[in-house]
């Protein structure tokens, strides 16, 4: 039987990172002098890999999630991972939004995967979905160099990271 390579395809964020850009943050809002005298807050939830901004107005809100944005990008977690959801103005003007951090491949991105790699016309190529990742087998590494090459030029709205190249 030939010896075939193989690796795996995930996404995700590191949680003690965005936990940390989070604390930054509310440290950097305590200081600055545009947020004197204000209300606004950031909360993770690190269970639901939730982070909720709550501000006193929209200009605020758009100024606590560039500074939320600033920290993640310094803590090198990736910004496509970041679900946002649509801004709620709640009582007395406040505004509220919720951002979600994607953990995993979901399975309309995963199956634009696997179509895009057999599109490709790449040879002995087999790409498996299992759960939230993918493998990708063949039976030459220098294939499966291409096909990461190949998906580094594509956009399917996570950051992809490619593990386990055996």
């Amino acid at each position: 039987m030939a010896k075939t390579s193989s690796f795996d395809i995930s996404t995700g964020v590191d949680l003690q990172e965005v936990d940390n850009a989070v604390n930054k943050a509310r440290k950097e809002i305590a200081n600055r002098y545009d947020f004197k005298g204000t209300d606004c807050s950031l909360e993770f939830d690190r269970e639901q890999a939730t982070v909720f901004l709550d501000a006193d107005d929209a200009y605020r809100l758009q100024a606590l999630h560039q500074v939320l944005r600033e920290k993640l990008a310094r803590r090198k977690v990736p910004l496509k991972n970041l679900d946002e959801e649509a801004e709620e103005e709640g009582t007395m003007g406040r505004h509220r939004q919720r951002l979600r951090l994607k953990q995993g491949i979901d399975q309309e991105a995963a199956k634009r995967i696997v179509k895009d790699v057999k599109g490709a016309g790449f040879k002995k190529v087999q790409v498996s979905i299992q759960g939230e990742e993918l493998r990708v087998t063949a039976p030459k590494r220098d294939t499966l160099q291409e096909v990461i090459a190949f998906l580094k030029g594509k956009d399917y709205g996570v950051q992809l990271r490619f593990g386990n190249y055996r």
